[in-house]
């Protein structure tokens, strides 16, 4: 079976670390549920699974090298397209489901994800009769989930839902101890299977790669043992490197897990993992007697189901941490009260040691120190005492020390282990000197372990490598000569006391480290905050400077421009701040601004409208654009002269938005500008941009118009005040940012219907030196787009969803305006017969390739 994995061959002999040494990675197969192609970004094909014949209709010798966009249907290579510009980080994978290939073929749920520079795109049939739907079905679990009283009952609920949900015979939730055994903690279970529960399994059945495979791959699912694992083709590339399936769903199966399954009676097996703090806290693990393969997006579902089960469980393990932190604060504070009116100094701890004993539960609890010993309960004798602290002394470094196999860290120790097989040591000096110990006594218990827990060292049939054992029937062991474990709240308890005694024996009261720590916290989240906001400033400063510093001709005129943008965000800063970060009026704002333009003439500037509030942050974006408007009237507007006047009025909308309209009367005669400078990028896009608000500015040669529409949740009524007028003394200039040296230099149009390429394509377009970009993702906002304002070329995405772009190419080639196609299939045969040899790139198309495309059709058109 599987005769084309690598052998791994045993260095020194069988031993137990065979398992840990499989590159179980690298083992170049995937099951046969499905198929696997990888490529390259140009689509072309690397590596293929033998069976694609079986679903792509060609084989892997003729399928290698070809463009993968001449085997699948256009629509299904723009849904594989868009997912992949969704992947975010080195282990995303993206899923897409029901989607045909080919032309009359069946439907597909595919996964997709990077595997160094390749593209891996896997498949599996679609289960269409399966009728699962997934968002109702994720939320009634949960509801369920959520239903469940105390932490049992959560695992007991989340592996009944797992079953119900994926159809498995048994489903076990498998939990880690610090020694990485699992245990059985929660079963659901049919009548026939036997019952793992609270049996343990041996830190060996789970080898330390597979661990790291199932944190970073959340669900595993192994549908048929006795399936031939299907090769990718070829088994290495040209660095003689297999590909690396760490992310893929499809993944085959270890020959040495393979029989591990086998000898448990398994046949299908799904494990999902359970996430603490983003390390493998247990796993889900399903198995069944016959084969089962579960549909692609119900084990999705599953996969969710087991993040949003790992968020709550660790919500839980909080709180019952918290609970037992809440026990031992009520004894700690007792023992503080106590400690606070002693006279400092470690001799006088010793009457309070029946006290310190409550604080971390023992059986005893001795003190060493300069002054003398004290024990209590069931502790060492003195001299047993002696020679525990010499050997703390060696092994603790003047930090916490805690184990319950003392003896086999100081074989002295198995003398006593009636009194002492495990001790938490805590000192008290900086200098191994002075401890607080406690002790606790050896317990004789058993541990039920799903077999042997210590695998046969033998060389198995898979060649050379190590055997897993063949019985798991219940194995019983009695442990000896250990105490129970001491626990992360132990151990969090100890640091604690330690803390505290500390500041006993350096006369520290306990009002006074409350204090400094609460001062601490304090101060940590106002520096936080304040670093926050002054990042956010001086981000915002450093973009003014940088679209400022093309557009003055002096250095007097830059300093004057920066300036007073840097102003207006101060102002609006101190009105603010003034309220604690409160919602500020609006009228204040614009009489702020006007203050720096009108000069005592009040009558030349009129403010209508009722009390207003605006949201810190919309105070800000509306800050910089009264500015810029404030500015462009006092150099070429209304105010320029003596005769103009502003007319500034506002109003609530049904919808609880406010309206603004700016009105410039009686100045010069306007002109629209010849070129946009940075000032009316601010006007037209800051609202829109940040706060999915509208913007309109109408040039009319009476004087310039402008509306503005703020959403609701940006602003609220204010109560009523006194209506001011603004009053100046200065003026600014107006900033007009000069373009970039490059030959885009007009106006681009960008037809696309997924908003994070949008995104991506438009700050490419504007790195390359558009002036404007404007965005539509559909046919009829390109239309009207094109209708107000014709740009220099045009970048139309093919598939617009349910429609294409081809009538926005007619539109654009009736007026003369040159275009390029953007497809995620690459195919033009599927173009009408006119756009057959139009200028084409492939998604996702880089920076580069979109510059050569750009230059090359502008410079036809030319």
């Amino acid at each position: 079976m599987n005769n084309h994995l690598t052998q791994i061959p045993l260095q020194g002999g069988v031993d137990l670390t065979n398992c840990d040494r499989e590159p179980i990675h690298l083992l170049g197969g995937i099951q046969p549920i499905g198929f696997l192609v990888a490529v390259t970004a140009e689509w072309v094909v690397r590596r293929a699974s033998a069976n694609v014949a079986e679903h792509l209709g060609l084989g892997v010798e003729a399928l290698l090298g070809e463009p993968l966009n001449a085997r699948l249907r256009p629509e299904a290579m723009h849904q594989i397209g868009g997912r992949l510009h969704l992947l975010r980080g080195p282990d995303a994978v993206e899923r897409v489901f029901g989607v045909v290939l080919q032309e009359g073929g069946a439907a597909y749920d595919l996964a997709i994800h990077m595997s160094g520079e390749l593209i891996v795109v896997e498949g599996e049939p679609s289960d269409l009769e399966d009728g699962l739907e997934a968002g109702t079905t994720v939320r009634g679990m949960i509801a369920r989930l959520h239903q469940a009283q105390g932490f049992d009952n959560i695992c007991r609920e989340a592996v009944r839902q797992i079953r119900g949900l994926t159809g498995f015979s048994r489903v076990m939730l498998y939990r880690f101890d610090q020694e990485g055994h699992g245990e059985v903690t929660a079963e659901s279970a049919a009548s026939f299977q036997a019952s793992f529960m609270q049996h343990r399994f041996p830190a060996s059945d789970i080898p330390r790669q597979a661990r790291v495979l199932y944190e970073r791959n959340l669900l595993r699912l192994i549908a048929d043992t006795e399936q031939q694992s299907v090769p990718v083709l070829p088994l290495l590339d040209n660095r003689q490197q297999p590909l690396d399936l760490s992310l893929s769903v499809l993944r085959s199966v270890s020959p040495i897990h393979i029989e591990y399954l086998r000898n448990m009676g398994v046949r299908a097996s799904m494990s999902i993992s359970v996430l603490r703090r983003g390390r493998l806290w247990g796993l889900i693990a399903c198995h069944h007697n016959e084969p089962l393969r579960v549909p692609f997006e119900r084990r999705t579902a599953a996969e969710l189901f087991g993040q949003i089960f790992s968020l709550l469980l660790e919500s839980r393990e909080r709180e019952l941490e918290q609970a037992r932190d809440a026990e031992a604060n009520r004894v700690h504070q007792r023992l503080m009260a106590a400690l606070g009116a002693m006279r400092p100094g470690s001799r006088s701890l010793t009457e309070f040691l029946e006290m310190l004993a409550e604080v971390i539960p023992c059986d005893g609890v001795g003190l060493w120190s300069k002054s003398g010993t004290a024990l209590r309960g069931h502790a060492p004798s003195a001299e047993e005492f002696a020679g525990i602290i010499r050997y703390l002394n060696r092994a603790a470094s003047g930090r916490i020390y805690a184990t319950h196999v003392l003896p086999e860290m100081y074989p002295e120790a198995a003398d006593f282990t009636d009194r002492a097989a495990g001790v938490l040591a805590i000192p008290l000096s900086r200098a191994p000197r002075d401890y607080l110990v406690f002790f606790r006594r050896a317990v004789t218990h058993s541990v039920i372990w799903a077999g042997d827990p210590n695998k046969p060292v033998t060389v198995g049939p898979n060649g050379a490598r190590l055997t897993p054992r063949k019985s798991f029937a219940a194995w019983q062991q009695t442990v000896e000569g250990q105490s129970r474990s001491w626990t992360e709240s132990d151990l969090l308890m100890a640091e604690r006391l330690r803390v505290t005694l500390l500041e006993v024996v350096l006369q520290l009261t306990d009002m006074a480290e409350r204090e400094r720590r609460v001062s601490q916290e304090r101060q940590e989240i106002l520096i936080a905050e304040l670093n926050h906001r002054v990042r956010n400033i001086l981000g915002l400063i450093r973009g003014l400077v940088t679209q400022s510093r093309g557009h003055a001709v002096t250095v007097v005129e830059f300093a004057d421009m920066v300036g007073g943008r840097i102003q207006a965000l101060a102002r609006a800063h101190d009105q603010i701040t003034t309220d604690r970060w409160q919602p500020a009026p609006l009228r204040e704002l614009v009489m702020a601004e006007a203050a720096a333009y009108l000069n005592g003439k009040q009558d030349r500037l009129i403010l209508s409208g009722p009390p207003v509030l605006l949201e810190p942050n919309a105070f800000t974006t509306m800050a910089l654009v009264i500015h810029e408007l404030m500015t462009n009237a006092a150099k070429y507007g209304a105010l320029c002269d003596a005769r103009g006047r502003v007319q500034l009025r506002w109003a609530f909308t049904p919808e609880d938005a406010l309206e603004i309209h700016w009105t410039e009367e009686n100045g010069p005669p306007v002109k629209p500008p010849m070129r946009k400078g940075f000032g009316t990028t601010i006007v037209e896009r800051a609202l829109p941009h940040d706060l999915n608000g509208e913007a309109e500015l109408h040039y009319n040669l009476a004087g310039l118009e402008a509306r503005f529409l703020l959403p609701a949740e940006c602003v609220r009524p204010g109560s009523a005040a006194p209506a001011e007028l603004a009053r100046s003394d200065s003026a600014s200039a107006v900033v007009v940012p000069r373009a970039e040296s490059f030959s885009l230099s007009g106006r681009v149009m960008l037809v696309e219907d997924n908003l994070l390429i949008a995104m991506d394509a438009e700050d490419q377009l504007r790195h390359m030196g558009a002036e404007a970009v404007d965005v539509a993702s559909s046919v009829q906002a390109a239309l009207r787009l094109l209708d107000h304002a014709p740009p220099l070329i045009a970048l139309l995405d093919v598939n617009l969803g349910r429609e294409n772009s081809f009538p926005v190419a007619d539109a654009l080639q009736a007026r003369g305006v040159p275009f390029i196609f953007a497809t995620g299939y690459g195919e033009t045969s599927a173009f009408p017969e006119r756009f057959r040899g139009a200028e084409v790139i492939s998604k996702p198309y880089t920076a580069a390739e979109m510059r050569r495309a750009l230059q090359k059709r502008l410079g036809a058109s030319g």
